[in-house]
């Protein structure tokens, strides 16, 4: 999965996937602005949804920790 998204035209620096179940799950960062694409994919189907990044977090990856 990781491969074909840099395939694509992704920096393999902002690509990550890792097994969710029995699905794999990727996370993108677009590195504009930030952009980042997140999703699953499946033998069933397939699910990426875009977001604008975390304001508390680093760009694409959610904050750790409490407040």
């Amino acid at each position: 999965m990781r491969s074909t998204l840099i395939g694509l035209g992704y920096s393999a620096e902002r690509v990550r996937a890792y097994q969710n179940g029995s699905a794999v799950g990727f996370l993108i960062d677009i590195g504009v602005s930030p952009w980042c694409v997140e999703g699953t994919m499946s033998a069933d189907s397939t699910r990426a949804d875009a977001f604008g990044g975390y304001p508390d977090g680093s760009d694409c990856e959610p904050p750790s920790g409490g407040h």
